[in-house]
């Protein structure tokens, strides 16, 4: 942002639209995992299946994240963001509908291809509307989508103590959040996207920069480096997963947690990240983000290894809150660090670390679903405070002042 302008009736009404979508993104997804349990139970899922089926939605957005800049190219990002959520909202309510085990699956693997595509649609918007403002609001926006997902949460907990059966319950909030995007769809900024479709031209042809790059040669301190970024990024979205995917079912079925009280494990990670994400740039900007991350990485390996060292209902609890605290910056850091990497194209590095990073999605449901079917759950999370040990280990490749 090169100046600060007086937003008008417009940009403001726009803001509030994109902060809507945001929301919902958030929301549609959070009221299904709290009922994963549920699901797996009756379709007679193993661990390893269930994993395999989670590693399903990376795998979608994989293969549809680089169609984003074309579709929206094509109907815009304020459409496209509102259209995907429309389905995205189906798509979760056919994940909760499915009638077998390998329909699961398949519905989790749409769930991924849409989420990609209107999270990319929804984030070029909230930038066009960025740059009418003048300065910095994008934080905001993924604030909002942690609080849409603490949101989802309670609505999947209040669900559950009601005994609500889950096709109702996913059918009200299909309908509910279907008609909060259609509804904000009106309020979004007129027109097409010039300058922020550019932008998004740019971002999507940046893995063949990066291919370009890599027959060029790139010194080895800056793969390295890259690599360095990626395990991180890695490491905050493998304990963003196991609160999706796992907390739950570890609450419910290893610590035999009631159903309503075992979603909780899910709204504490999210919960506390959303405290993170509402706190960090402050932090970033006071102490940097070498020794947030750092500081981050402690909160993750001691609050999870203490929790699983010594279980209980409260201490889980208290250890998915720091680990979700913990991880709030992380992810933001990387993209941050990998966009400003000397001698490559603009786009190039963050859209590598980016991809690499959903690798990480893919790769670790499938890991801790083997790990748990070979031994037990409880000794699979142990990746958690693993992956906050690897923060603390890698936390020099990120700057130490923004």
């Amino acid at each position: 942002m090169t100046s600060t302008t007086v937003p008008g009736r417009a940009e403001r009404r726009a803001r509030v639209a994109v902060s809507a979508l945001f929301f919902t993104n958030g929301a549609i997804y959070a009221n299904v995992i709290p009922r994963f349990p549920e699901i797996k139970a009756a379709l007679g899922m193993s661990d390893v299946f269930y994993g395999v089926s989670v590693a399903a939605v990376p795998l979608g957005a994989l293969l549809s994240g680089l169609a984003a800049a074309t579709l929206i190219r094509r109907f815009g990002s304020a459409r496209l963001a509102a259209v995907g959520s429309v389905l995205l909202a189906f798509a979760m309510l056919a994940v909760g509908l499915s009638p077998a085990p390998w329909a699961f699956l398949a519905a989790l693997f749409v769930v991924g291809l849409l989420d990609s595509v209107t999270d990319v649609a929804q984030n070029a918007h909230g930038l066009r509307v960025q740059r009418r403002y003048g300065r910095s609001i994008l934080n905001s926006f993924h604030a909002i989508w942690s609080l849409g997902a603490v949101a989802g949460g309670l609505m999947a907990t209040a669900a559950i103590a009601l005994a609500l059966p889950l096709g109702i319950h996913l059918a009200i909030t299909a309908v509910l959040f279907s008609t909060t995007a259609l509804v904000a769809l009106r309020f979004c900024l007129p027109g097409p996207d010039e300058t922020g479709a550019e932008e998004v031209q740019e971002a999507g042809s940046a893995v063949a920069d990066a291919a370009e790059t890599a027959k060029a040669g790139i010194p080895p301190r800056l793969v390295a480096v890259m690599l360095g970024l990626a395990l991180i990024a890695i490491a905050g979205t493998i304990v963003e997963d196991v609160g999706n995917s796992w907390a739950t079912l570890y609450l419910g079925d290893s610590l035999g947690a009631p159903a309503a009280l075992a979603a909780t494990g899910y709204l504490s990670l999210i919960g506390f990240q959303f405290l993170g994400r509402i706190v960090g740039d402050r932090m970033v900007d006071r102490f940097g983000q070498r020794a947030v991350a750092r500081a981050g990485g402690v909160l993750v390996a001691l609050g999870m290894g203490l929790a699983l060292a010594f279980p209980s209902i409260p201490s889980t609890l208290v250890g998915f809150a720091a680990a979700g605290f913990g991880v709030a910056t992380l992810v933001p850091a990387t993209m941050a660090a990998a966009d400003r990497l000397p001698g490559l194209r603009p786009g190039t590095g963050l859209t590598v670390v980016t991809w690499l990073m959903r690798l990480g999605f893919l790769v670790s449901p499938i890991v801790i679903g083997a790990v748990s079917e070979a031994t037990e759950l409880r000794g699979s999370l142990l990746i958690v405070p693993l992956a906050g040990i690897l923060v603390i280990a890698l936390s020099g490749f990120l700057p130490k002042r923004r």
